[in-house]
């Protein structure tokens, strides 16, 4: 756990000391009271709906080492008065902004090699595995959950103490230059992004736009550092000139410098060969075998051997909602309900169409978001693509998707196999109503959907 002292904190972050000690130090940082724990330092969020300086209190009962608040301090008199005198708090005008400062200073004050990751799809799961395989040889912290904003990445930097021998960070973005100023703050020695699509078109307008924005994190890497690219992806040329690093390449029957050869899929999931080795791990899908590469990748740009963390890959979990596996009354049902693009959509039917041994395979797709004036076009792909790679049944929720239906009706699935309901619960019951034993089923759909949802429905009626 960090050390903070108050000083480090006005001088990283340019905040106002109002009242308090600057010589007192604070353990850990914390932007939640509900998870505070005591001795930490509380920084003082606000957002559209809430605002932060009114948990000013709860932080201080829960024991917090120091705050930050919203500034100026002239506004600041009634919550001052409900906070002890000997209470360190600081004001800042931004406190997001100091968030992010105070992680970079972190940062600066950490000799380790940091891992960034991003990618349109794959860079949760990629994240998850390198830290699970890094974590047997290495002591190892990486971003929980999801945290790949600017408030999640500095969360994670906050992670890691002089102990940390590699930092793994997932950056996200949903609008130009977020990379670039996660960047900044988190100063990746290496990085990885596992593929170029179709995600978040709303604010980066086009695929080209994408691979723009995600490459910045290529080009922000030292020369002393390395890049692990995707072989397969058709931007990789675009992304390898950007960056002064050394450049590792995967891919699945391809020509990366880690290849993956002959992958096929089971009931226990996925095998393949690689340098000789014949490498078999518990997760669906050609996506997450070059999620799985990626990770391997990485190992071998810090050094490590395959041979020290293969053995590691047959344990491998993936993630929660990510191709999780479910037995209901003689049904294989896979929740893949974290989030859905375009890319990941079609990655889901291809593993679907791949399982054998079932009597149907049915789909459940959601509206899939953020994606402009693309979407119906792109939705419509989905649906083509879920009609020719032999989907029995079609599930479809959300208003968008009417054109996922349209796709798999030009695709060549007949009307009767396309179902459209207009909301979570009447899917579920659909699916309840028409499963029998000996059918697998597959949940997609973006979280704001909520198609999450449907999957404990079907759970409960076990």
């Amino acid at each position: 756990m960090i050390r903070l002292r108050i000083q480090n904190i006005v001088d990283s972050t340019g905040a106002e000391l109002l009242r308090g000690d600057a010589a007192r130090t604070a353990v850990g940082v914390s932007t939640d009271t509900r998870s505070l724990a005591k001795g930490a330092f509380f920084v003082a969020l606000s957002g559209p709906n809430f605002d932060g300086n009114r948990f000013a209190a709860a932080a201080q009962r829960a024991g917090a080492g120091g705050l930050l608040l919203r500034g100026p301090a002239s506004e600041l008199g009634s919550t001052l008065a409900e906070l002890p005198a000997v209470l360190p708090v600081l004001a800042h005008a931004d406190p997001r902004r100091a968030l992010s400062d105070l992680a970079s200073w972190h940062r600066s004050q950490l000799d380790v090699p940091v891992i960034g990751i991003t990618g349109s799809c794959g860079k949760t799961t990629t994240k998850n595995i390198l830290f699970e395989l890094l974590s047997t040889v290495r002591n190892t912290v990486s971003s929980p959950n999801s945290f790949n904003n600017d408030i999640g990445v500095p969360h994670t930097l906050f992670l890691a103490d002089q102990d940390t021998e590699v930092l793994v960070v997932e950056m996200g973005t949903n609008h130009p230059g977020e990379i670039a100023a996660l960047c900044r703050t988190a100063r990746p020695t290496a990085g990885i992004i596992t593929n170029i699509g179709a995600s978040h078109l709303e604010g980066l307008l086009s695929v080209e736009g994408v691979a723009r924005e995600k490459g910045e994190l290529s080009a922000s890497l030292p020369r002393d550092g390395f890049c692990v690219l995707n072989a397969d992806c058709p931007w990789t040329p675009t992304l390898r000139a950007s960056t002064a690093a050394r450049v590792i390449t995967f891919s699945v029957g391809g020509d990366g410098d880690l290849d993956a050869r002959d992958p096929w899929f089971h009931s226990g999931g996925t095998t393949f060969r690689l340098e000789g080795r014949e490498v078999t791990f518990p997760l669906l899908g050609r996506h997450n075998v070059q999620n799985l590469l990626a990770a391997l990748a990485a190992c071998r740009g810090l050094g490590i051997e395959l041979d020290e963390v293969l053995p590691a890959v047959s344990r491998l979990s993936g993630g929660h909602r990510r191709m999780e596996r479910h037995d209901v009354d003689g049904v294989t049902l896979f929740d893949d309900t974290y989030n859905a693009n375009p890319d990941s959509a079609k990655a889901s039917v291809r593993v679907l169409a791949g399982l054998h041994g079932f009597e149907r395979r049915i789909l459940v797709l959601g509206d899939m978001l953020e994606l402009g004036e693309f979407a119906a076009e792109l939705h419509h792909a989905v649906g083509v693509d879920a009609a020719t790679n032999g989907i029995d049944e079609l599930v479809l929720v959300g208003d968008l998707c009417r054109a996922t239906a349209a796709g798999a009706l030009e695709g060549g699935l007949a009307q009767e196999h396309i179902h459209h309901a207009t909301g979570v619960a009447e899917a579920a019951s659909f699916v309840r109503d028409t499963w029998r034993a000996g059918d697998v089923v597959l949940v997609k759909g973006s979280r704001a959907v909520g198609l999450e949802r449907l999957v404990s429905e079907l759970l409960e009626g076990r």
